[in-house]
């Protein structure tokens, strides 16, 4: 098969950890050619996308661009697309989901493949407050409205949210990790890196298999006792868990949150519904991505893999 005719997947979001992972993967593959649309064609990881191969097009993740995006969707067989983090009290998600959805539609793509999440609205019947699930579960809704083929994976916990968002801080001799969960509580966990592109190739080579389903991806099911317990197995550092589960204790460890109450609202209702539902709904296949990818890293794996000297610094 010559370049020309191998199928083009255009992901929306490039740059962003499962946008990167989706393309590396994609491209490492020799079986697609990959358009990645971001506005920041010039930084050092879209340079590298492109020496591995990737087209890149210098397009925002912006209300107002339908029109660039049936363009910029031409010709793709597939599209991988994603909503970027919007924080309260913004509330735009939806309609950028159902914009590019249209957009995809409108340029004749054939198989839409969505970053959703589940509804925690219908879940909780309006009792946990978490739009950014609940936006993404309702553009899911809306694109099964549509005339294209879709499938949807929904990304666990991501184990960098431990260290960039969340990050632990030494407190003595001890890293002190500030987990929004309770100590014991067993939750699903990946690395969006490793993880998300051998999802999206999986359900691009066997669209007929995959259509209409909705796909956890997930690194491991595991407590934050056993997250620090784990760090300091593999680092030889002394590491202890706080809870940042209540509003007391998330607003001990990160202060800065409380100028934005409607933030504060929703990771508090985030949490909240994963210990009190759980992540992912009863009935999803929690053990698909492990078996489609058996070299999805564990949190010990991912914590060799990364290097720890400069966690906690």
């Amino acid at each position: 098969m010559t370049q020309k005719d191998k199928p083009l997947i255009t992901i929306v979001g490039v740059l962003g950890k499962q946008g990167r992972s989706a393309a590396r993967t994609l491209l490492q593959s020799g079986r697609y050619r990959v358009r990645g649309l971001t506005r920041r064609i010039d930084s050092p990881e879209a340079l590298e996308l492109a020496e591995q191969g990737a087209e890149l097009v210098r397009l925002p993740l912006a209300l107002g661009y339908k029109k660039e995006w049936v363009e910029a969707f031409r010709g793709s067989e597939g599209v991988f697309m994603m909503t970027p983090a919007i924080v309260p009290p913004a509330t735009h998600e939806m309609e950028l989901g159902k914009q590019l959805a249209d957009a995809a539609v409108e340029a004749g793509v054939r198989h839409v493949i969505f970053s959703s999440l589940e509804n925690v609205d219908k879940i909780t019947e309006g009792k946990m407050f978490a739009p950014h699930f609940t936006d993404k579960a309702k553009i899911e809704e809306y694109i099964r409205t549509l005339p294209v083929t879709s499938s949807f994976i929904y990304m666990a916990f991501f184990y960098t949210n431990l260290i960039e968002f969340y990050p632990p801080r030494m407190e003595g001799d001890t890293l002190v990790f500030p987990i929004y969960l309770p100590k014991d509580f067993r939750a699903p966990f990946v690395d969006p890196l490793t993880a998300t592109g051998p999802a999206v190739l999986e359900i691009f080579s066997n669209p007929g298999q995959y259509a209409g389903e909705s796909l956890p991806v997930i690194g491991e099911m595991i407590s934050p006792q056993e997250m620090v317990d784990t760090f300091t197995r593999v680092t030889g550092k002394k590491a202890a868990y706080s809870s940042a589960f209540t509003r007391e204790g998330l607003l001990h460890h990160f202060p800065e949150f409380g100028s934005n109450e409607m933030l504060v609202r929703e990771i508090l209702g985030m949490v909240g519904y994963a210990v009190e539902y759980g992540y992912f709904r009863k009935d999803r296949h929690l053990l698909w991505s492990r078996q489609i990818n058996p070299n999805s890293l564990s949190w010990e794996q991912f914590l060799r893999t990364i290097g720890t000297g400069a966690i906690g610094q």
